[in-house]
């Protein structure tokens, strides 16, 4: 690993060789992950997704940059101190790759001195197309060095150099990026052209896409805007779930909510379908569904904020998508609920899990032809395109990691003749990636106080950073425990 006062290294598990992981607060620059996530964030909210067929109609007529969209992880390159590490939305900080040393070396022979630059971790396959998956795999447990030489990096955009943020013409962007790394192997931009009308762009995605297996294309435009253009996938579903239009459209199905099955044969609630009926289909579909009305202790609402009403487990229907995104823009699990049916009591909670948004859901049609069975409507059709935690487990028997005191401190003190009793405790959830629905270390301060009118009192404090959480713990204590206060 490389020596710097940048990192903190006694915070970085080694897993091969100099190549270490460690979290967020091994880095001794408090924004570090505020660059990625806010970068993430920003570019999602301008992308707008596409399929092939949307592409003339809804991109307007300008010059494009477009490029082969990698199917990697999302990650920053920061440069400082002649020192190169990657750090991902959810705070992963990665150093000791034979990619960051080369990007290393090429951006001091370009005399910068500071840089962040996004782009995409992937794993270089010359037989076959790799997935996220495959970084994963990777990244978490290399086995040889010959496996750790296979992750590259692609930049597409520069955050800042210098002080500096990127160009205001993606053009000049993109050739400062050529510039960079003209001379390395493991750091490239993206595949990249230029095209002067929309049937450059359906000619590359149909030569990256339909013919190279790509995963997709990205198109950008100082003009027009910033496409991701991707192939349509289609999902066998179960219908858990219906609303009804309201006003003038009452009597017509709003939309579906639908669900995959985990092994387990629980229902994982995946999306909301409310595109792709006719008017005749919402008539008719809406007619069959209210006689398969039935109890649910689960409640969701559609986007007008009105309540599911839950059916049978038995139609199955064919969606199409133009995107699953397992992740968060900070880098988290899309958490969603699990429910188990039972043909008396109807549906039941059971917890939420990792599973996956769906970009641009459409209804395509029914599937008479299956059924309400874990392989008809298997959760693999998600993850087999998106990495999803605890994609295993038994959903009804899964239990969450324990969660580890590190601290546990009570004080008392005596006031006319009671016993006042203050008790601060240092939780470790070991929750914090299972979920984000649990953060990763606790605080619970407890004030007892037998003569005030309120006499149990708590507080809870609650940080992803165990540096942060010490300090909130301490400084909770010296506020609370004054003079006359004995530990116990």
């Amino acid at each position: 690993m490389p020596a710097t006062q940048l990192l903190d290294l006694g915070r970085f598990e080694i897993k091969l060789g100099s190549y270490a992981i460690g979290p967020a607060t091994a880095v001794n620059n408090a924004m570090a992950t505020a660059v990625a996530q806010d970068y993430r964030r920003g570019t999602a909210s301008r992308m707008i997704p596409l399929g092939k067929e949307e592409i003339r109609s809804r991109v307007p007529s300008s010059d494009f940059f477009v490029s082969k969209k990698i199917d990697g992880e999302f990650t920053v390159l920061m440069f400082e101190e002649g020192v190169a590490y990657s750090i991902n939305p959810g705070g992963t900080v990665r150093v000791g790759l034979p990619w960051l040393d080369e990007a290393a070396k090429a951006l001091q022979a370009a005399g910068v001195s500071v840089a962040r630059i996004a782009g995409e971790l992937y794993v270089a396959d010359e037989r076959q197309r790799t997935r996220v998956h495959d970084v994963s795999t990777i990244a978490r447990n290399p086995r040889t060095v010959e496996e750790l030489n296979k992750l590259r990096f692609a930049p597409f955009d520069i955050i800042e150099i210098d002080g500096k943020p990127a160009a205001e013409h993606y053009a000049d962007t993109f050739q400062t990026l050529e510039s960079l790394f003209a001379k390395t192997d493991m750091v490239q931009p993206v595949p990249t052209e230029i095209v002067r009308d929309t049937a450059g762009i359906v000619r590359l995605f149909e030569k990256w896409v339909e013919t190279e297996d790509a995963e997709g294309i990205v198109v950008r435009s100082d003009a027009a805007g910033l496409f991701k253009v991707k192939p349509r996938h289609t999902l066998d579903v179960v219908v858990v779930g219906f609303t009804e239009s309201t006003d003038d459209r009452q009597g017509l199905l709003h939309d579906l909510l639908v669900a995959v099955m985990r092994a387990d044969g629980t229902y994982h609630i995946l999306t909301r379908v409310g595109g792709g009926f006719s008017e005749e289909q919402r008539r008719q579909l809406l007619s069959d569904l209210k006689d398969m009305v039935v109890a649910s202790e689960y409640v969701e609402v559609n986007s007008d904020y009105v309540a599911y009403q839950m059916v049978r487990p038995k139609w199955i229907v064919e969606i199409s998508c133009l995107d699953l995104i397992s992740q968060t823009t900070r880098g988290g699990s899309v958490n969603r609920m699990v429910i188990d049916f039972d043909a008396e009591k109807g549906y039941q909670v059971v917890r939420r899990l990792p599973l996956a948004s769906v970009i641009s859901p459409q209804f395509i049609r029914r599937r008479e032809d299956k059924q309400s069975h874990p392989e008809d409507v298997r959760i693999a059709q998600v993850s087999d395109r998106v990495e999803v935690a605890q994609i295993d487990a038994d959903a009804k028997s899964f239990k969450l990691p324990v969660t580890e005191v590190l601290r546990r401190e009570v004080f008392t003190k005596s006031l006319k003749g009671a016993t006042m009793v203050r008790k601060f405790v240092l939780m470790k959830t070991n929750k914090e990636n299972v979920s984000d629905d649990y953060p990763a270390y606790v605080v619970h301060y407890t004030d007892f106080s037998p003569n005030r009118s309120d006499p149990l009192q708590r507080d809870v404090v609650i940080s992803s950073s165990l540096e942060q959480i010490e300090q909130l713990y301490a400084r909770m204590k010296d506020e609370n425990v004054k003079k006359g206060w004995v530990r116990v």
